[in-house]
């Protein structure tokens, strides 16, 4: 076990580490995870293990699918973001 810093960016966003995903083989890209905040205030990430049967392969090519949609009034990922942004 080990400790090591990282930083939270300004839209919640946190890096996992290097040398973290080496000693843990989980942490992959798409990997969903299970975050759980306890009453000490810590937050614990693990590896989700929900509903089983989910093709997560199909459901990230619908997503990629549905980010390629153009409309008369401009990019649908474009909007989100822009859209995200602003909240």
């Amino acid at each position: 076990m080990f400790s090591i810093t990282a930083i939270v960016r300004s839209r919640g966003q946190l890096t996992i580490p290097g040398k973290v995903r080496e000693v843990l083989d989980w942490p992959k890209s798409n990997t969903v995870v299970h975050i759980t905040a306890t009453a000490d205030k810590k937050m614990i990430v693990e590896p989700f293990k929900g509903q089983l049967g989910i093709d997560w392969d199909k459901v990230w090519r619908a997503i990629r699918r549905s980010r390629s949609f153009k409309g008369k009034k401009g990019n649908l990922s474009k909007f989100i973001i822009e859209d995200r942004e602003k909240h």
